[in-house]
């Protein structure tokens, strides 16, 4: 079986993704080191502050503007399957920021830009809309790799990015005092998933299946660390490819193994395929999976097989204000996931630091720190010192067709209205 490989830990690296493994390795090294290590040896990262001590705070406002520039690193398709929705909320928390009077009187505009081969197209799309645009921030991307990319420019072009979907922690370890991430890293998501597998499944057998994309691949790496720090380890990890076409001889491998229960980490498409192939070949275990899980397109994919599925929750449409999703769903005819609202609330954080800053690209980048504590619609955000969200976390899960808490579900089934 050529595209399935057993191992504790796999994946296929290839090109630029390269780069991108190499730093997550560094980051992991890193954050890792000893608080006992010899002095300047090793430096423990989220303990040193990413700050910004140069020029540009002096600079003058322009005075020509006809209307404020926010870039926007994502697919512009309201239909687009990965990014559809996020498009969609950036550009309800602009025409709301409109309706609020803009930027002292001047309308806010999105300066969208995407290709899907991100390190050789995209690249010098968003250098053009740094450079020749002259945005005053960019939320994007949509996943890690091309938020990475993002985040290189913004480094070079002193201008702020704040990342709204990718839970990959290493876009925080670069050291870019320019970049700030509302969603919640692997390194939050992965003990709270590690402790949910230890309690839920102890030391019964199972599988951790994982595809071999850049993000998958960082967040099994955080939650095996995560599990072995528990004492726990799966019988097998199973790496496949991304997107695999034949999903039947893997479905059919853990549903004849003597696994008890499944943990999957993978895009939101490739979990819906593979937890409908697992149940469809007669898989009946306990199924737990990465944040992905959360999407919506992973709900409406996976149908019933969804149901019961447990993951990271990191957006709770129940406890957040009923105006957002509510007119979400009115604009565009489906509910808001966890990426959608975290884009809202990156464009409105945005839309905030600049009427706090003005137009001043490094004053923006102090706005953006100082806010914090800032409570969106996704809850509450808080910087570390390098500009992660350090929110709590807690497990979700699917009952009929809906994300919900876990506890929610537990408390049900205790009452006798969930079998």
């Amino acid at each position: 079986m050529k595209s399935i490989r057993t191992a504790f830990w796999a994946g296929r690296i290839c090109g630029a993704t390269f780069a991108l493994a190499c730093l997550a390795v560094a980051a992991s090294a890193e954050e890792a080191a000893p608080a006992s290590s010899p002095a300047g040896a090793f430096s423990y990262a989220r303990e040193h502050p990413a700050e910004y001590a140069g020029p540009g705070r002096e600079a003058p406002e322009p005075l020509d503007l006809q209307e404020v520039l926010i870039g926007y690193l994502g697919p512009s398709g309201p239909s687009d399957p990965e990014g559809g929705d996020m498009w969609c909320a950036a550009q309800l928390a602009i025409e709301e920021a409109n309706r609020e009077g803009g930027c002292r009187g001047k309308p806010f505009r999105l300066v969208p830009v995407w290709s899907d081969r991100s390190w050789s197209s995209a690249a010098p799309l968003v250098a053009r809309m740094a450079y020749g645009d002259r945005v005053w921030a960019i939320v994007g991307g949509i996943d890690g790799p091309s938020t990475h990319l993002a985040e290189q420019v913004a480094a070079k072009a002193r201008l702020v990015l704040i990342n709204a979907a990718a839970t990959d922690k290493t876009v925080n370890l670069a050291n870019v005092p320019w970049m700030f991430s509302c969603v919640p890293g692997d390194h939050l998501l992965a003990p709270v998933l590690a402790a949910g597998i230890s309690g839920r499944i102890g030391k019964k057998p199972f599988l951790l299946v994982s595809t071999d994309d850049h993000d998958a691949h960082l967040f099994a790496l955080e939650l095996t660390k995560c599990l072995a720090e528990r004492h726990v380890a799966p019988r097998h990890h199973i790496v496949c490819q991304r997107a695999l076409r034949d999903v039947a001889e893997l479905a059919a491998t853990v549903a004849g193994s003597k696994a008890e229960a499944v943990v999957l980490v993978a895009g939101a498409q490739d979990s819906a395929r593979l937890v409908s192939a697992f149940r469809a070949a007669g898989f009946a275990g306990q199924i737990h999976g990465g944040p992905a899980m959360g999407r919506r397109r992973f709900v409406e994919e996976a149908g019933r097989a969804a149901e019961g599925v447990v993951f990271p929750l990191l957006y709770q449409p129940q406890a957040a204000p009923a105006g957002f999703a509510r007119t979400f769903r009115v604009r565009f005819g489906r509910p808001p996931d966890f990426a959608a609202a975290y884009t809202y609330d990156a464009v409105r954080l945005v839309v905030a630091a600049i009427d706090r800053a003005g137009l001043n690209r490094a004053r923006i980048g102090d706005a953006v720190r100082a806010l914090s504590p800032w409570t969106g619609v996704t809850g509450p955000m808080k910087w570390d010192l390098l500009g992660s969200n350090v929110r709590d976390v807690r497990l979700g899960t699917i009952r009929d067709g809906a994300v919900v808490p876990v506890e929610a579900t537990d408390a049900a089934r205790d009452a006798g209205g969930v079998r």
